[in-house]
């Protein structure tokens, strides 16, 4: 058996070996902080036997697969703290898998429920474990004995799931008293984790279903070391004070009335100035690019949609009326729409590229329990634009789209990174024509230097895709923008233009949304800024204070001066205290405050505090003036 090590040499074993084995020949160091490692590109326990000729990798604390092992290996020891707790004849088994930051496990509970008071015990219970540091061992049985062994334990849903494998052989892992059906991959000991904590517990459908039985969610997180777990959950702290949710009505942006549109954001006017202020930053960026803006039908006849293909894979999130006895759709995108505009006349090889954008409002049903303020909302707009291009063009189009992105994230003081999505087994379109499309991809990434992951299989059925994650102020990421190469569309529409030769061939289609969601990214923007927005955005830029009622009018002469320039400015000229103002204007996060009272109207001048507390006297109208239109032109 031959085993290719990291460094690239390779080594003979006439036996089986484990990844332990061989990270200790390599170094003592390196086999008391490895925690697994990857054979043939798979995840591989730390002690589970290879024979078989292969590569591998040593997974080492510090190495970004590790979470994936030891979050894994917390989610079992929740489970079977729980099962200690109510019983393991109470306790049903879901999914525990890891997710982003974490990891969760599904519970049925039969005879109670589990509290948010209760997530203390649980802990206390799983230190138990992670102290008795239990060896946990992976063994297989064949479907028929895994069935039977999982239906003595009462545990349906672990049996449900085994019938739907594929393989022979099921694969579970055993420590202590608890065994579960499991992949993997895990540690080698309960004890090699110490630094976790337990987040929330939530109703979960059994596999997303509302058909199915409500089970328990319990939420937790883990990390190699008490610093990475402590500052984890300080950001935590922090993301729940700027949670968009209750940030967006207390600043006076928008409500969600539950009754009459659950998700369905309405954006009161000091949200809607912020939400035209993106909008006219991305209609000037698209027309600099060559896009040309248009409108298309909210409701389309249901024929559209079969064409389209959505009728097929998007029907169950779409809405639908009937009038005069024909069906009619509620567009969930608007791509038939520009496709229509493009069959609207001949098009020529020298008419492309075609670059149609539109501020489309489309509609998706999502599931009540998935609603997420304006993150996960049913009601949505859409900077959305398609290419229609030839395909020698899809690499300068696609690094146009690129640089656009680029120059309508600077402004926000966002950092981002790019996946590659590649072809997916159920794809459309040959693959010599998709090995063409994602090397477009790829080289235009690598032309302009931008690092990216390749995200194996997960490209649309339709072509490959770029995914654009930006990071906020808190070290969150959040899928925004995108890039999708389509090869189906064009062939569904029988989209044509006629080539140098005379010939009608076939364009390529380039869906691309910069903002993705205008109010996702609208509430991406509450928290990144904690409602402290940038001064071109800011709803109300300049609030003018009168220290009295005697300077209301002086107050009120400002703030048309500043009006006049394009400022959008306020006069409080309630009868409180200067204090009291001052207080209201910052839990506003008002860019600027101008104080005026007796110096500033015999002076002609103002005071002027900005929201982080510097204030600066005998300031000039014109000078203050002049400040804040760069920085608004500039959009500082």
């Amino acid at each position: 058996m031959k085993v290719t090590l990291p460094d690239g040499s390779e080594k003979e074993y006439k036996d089986k070996v484990t990844l332990a084995q061989i990270a200790r020949e390599i170094s003592e160091g390196l086999f008391r902080n490895a925690v697994g490692g990857i054979v043939n590109g798979m995840l591989w326990d730390l002690e589970r036997p290879i024979d078989f000729d292969c590569e591998i990798k040593i997974i080492t604390k510090k190495d970004k697969e590790a979470p994936e092992f030891f979050r894994h290996t917390m989610a079992h020891i929740m489970a079977q703290a729980v099962m200690r707790i109510y019983g393991p004849e109470n306790v049903r088994l879901g999914i525990g898998p890891t997710i982003e930051n974490g990891f969760y496990y599904d519970f049925e509970i039969l005879n109670g429920v589990i509290k948010e008071e209760d997530l203390e015990k649980i802990e206390k219970e799983m230190k138990k474990i992670i102290k008795e540091d239990l060896k946990i061992e992976r063994f297989e049985l064949n479907k028929d004995e895994a069935i039977k062994m999982m239906d003595e334990k009462g545990q349906i849903y672990k049996v449900e799931l085994i019938k739907e494998i594929q393989d022979e052989k099921v694969s579970f892992y055993k420590q202590g008293e608890f065994v579960d059906l499991c992949r993997g991959p895990h540690l080698p000991r309960t004890g090699m984790i110490k630094h976790f904590k337990l987040l929330s517990v939530s109703g979960a459908y059994w596999r997303g279903s509302e058909k199915n039985p409500m089970l328990q969610r319990i939420y937790g997180t883990a990390f190699a070391t008490k610093d990475e777990l402590d500052n984890y959950l300080k950001m935590l702290e922090e993301a729940k004070k700027r949670d968009h949710r209750k940030l967006g009505p207390k600043l006076g942006l928008f409500f969600i009335n539950t009754d009459v549109a659950a998700g369905m954001p309405i954006f009161l006017p000091k949200g809607a100035t912020i939400l035209n202020e993106l909008m006219s930053f991305s209609r000037q960026l698209h027309k600099e690019y060559g896009y040309k803006e248009v409108m298309t039908p909210l409701i389309m006849n249901v024929k559209l949609w079969h064409q389209s293909g959505h009728w097929d894979h998007y029907k169950d999130n779409m809405y639908f009326t009937e009038k005069e006895e024909t069906e009619y759709a509620v567009k969930p995108m608007n791509c038939p729409g520009h496709i229509l505009i493009y069959k609207n006349d001949v098009v020529s090889y020298r008419d492309l590229p075609i670059r149609l954008f539109e501020f489309g409002k489309v509609h998706r049903y999502e599931r009540s329990g998935v609603l997420h303020g304006l993150l996960r909302v049913r009601a949505f707009t859409q900077d959305d634009a398609h290419i229609f291009c030839r395909q020698d063009q899809i690499e300068e189009e696609v690094s146009s789209v690129v640089r656009l992105i680029d120059e309508l994230y600077k402004p926000f003081g966002f950092t981002y990174r790019a996946t590659l999505s590649t072809m997916p087994e159920d794809h459309m379109g040959d693959e010599e024509t998709w090995e063409k499309a994602t090397n477009a991809l790829k080289k235009v990434l690598e032309d302009i230097k931008l690092d990216f992951d390749i995200a194996e299989g997960e490209g649309a059925f339709y072509g490959p895709k770029v995914d654009f994650h930006v990071k906020d102020s808190l070290g969150r990421e959040w899928q925004c923008a995108t890039i999708q190469l389509d090869f189906q569309m064009p062939e569904r529409f029988d989209l044509k233009y006629v080539d140098k030769d005379g010939i009608e061939k076939r364009p390529v289609m380039i869906h691309t949304a910069k903002y993705g969601s205008l109010e996702r990214f609208f509430g991406i923007l509450i928290e990144h800024y904690a409602g402290a927005f940038p001064l071109w955005i800011s709803p109300v830029q300049v609030l003018v204070l009168p220290v009295s009622d005697k300077y209301i009018d002086y107050a009120k002469k400002v703030a048309r001066l500043l009006s006049e320039s394009n400022i959008r400015v306020e006069v409080d000229s309630r009868n409180e205290t200067l204090g009291y103002k001052i207080r209201e204007a910052q839990i506003s996060k008002v860019p600027y405050m101008i104080i005026v009272g007796e110096n500033e109207e015999k002076s002609g001048k103002i005071s002027v505090r900005s929201r982080d507390g510097v204030e600066e006297k005998d300031v000039s109208v014109e000078e203050f003036v002049e400040v804040v239109r760069k920085a608004v032109v500039e959009r500082r």
